[in-house]
């Protein structure tokens, strides 16, 4: 599967569009996409940020969550060199809005908060982002959330984890055979 199928993928998942899809499908090559002079840089304590964030979206259960696909370190990099300046601006402000709706909600950063509570509050912040969506506007900036929630499903259903282990893989795939029966359970294909 190349990148472009993937993506295509993912954004079916979604039910629509991926903010920084056509600058991934072109290569994310431009140099001027990058926040102020300094450009943009992620701390380590960021990116363990957008794990936490990606893991309680996409929990490990009886396969391995958004943690172990390092989706941290994927929304970084796509953030960073495929995203629009006011689009990493979007992406950037909604941690800091993201861990300040913690602090309103639970009385503690989104780290310090339990799982329970990080889940109830990603939730309220999924309805809202729903509820933008709908009244959205063309020309209006994109939802932070989505942004996050978009990232974290691209990123673990395209990597090594989220394709084998969350999905049925099949490295080289034989002929292709239009209908395979299916028993209620079984994981969806990744090829």
């Amino acid at each position: 599967m190349n990148r472009r199928e993937a993506l295509s993928s993912v954004a079916l998942l979604l039910g629509g569009t991926i903010i920084g899809a056509e600058a991934f499908l072109s290569g994310c090559t431009s140099s001027d996409k990058q926040i102020g002079a300094g450009g943009l840089n992620f701390s380590p304590d960021d990116i363990a940020f957008l794990d936490e964030v990606g893991e309680t979206i996409i929990p490990a259960t009886t396969t391995p969550g958004a943690k172990e696909a390092k989706i941290g370190q994927f929304m970084k990099t796509i953030v960073t060199d495929c995203y629009e300046p006011k689009d990493q601006q979007i992406f950037v402000d909604g941690m800091k809005k993201l861990n300040d709706a913690s602090k309103k909600k639970n009385g503690k950063t989104f780290l310090n908060a339990s799982p329970q509570e990080r889940h109830d509050l990603l939730v309220d912040l999924d309805k809202e982002q729903k509820d933008y969506m709908t009244k959205k506007k063309p020309e209006d900036p994109a939802h932070y959330f989505r942004m996050m929630k978009e990232l974290t499903l691209w990123g673990y259903f395209t990597s090594e984890v989220g394709a084998t282990k969350a999905l049925r893989y099949v490295a080289v795939p034989g002929k292709y055979e239009g209908c395979v029966p299916y028993k209620k359970g079984d994981k969806a294909w990744a090829t």
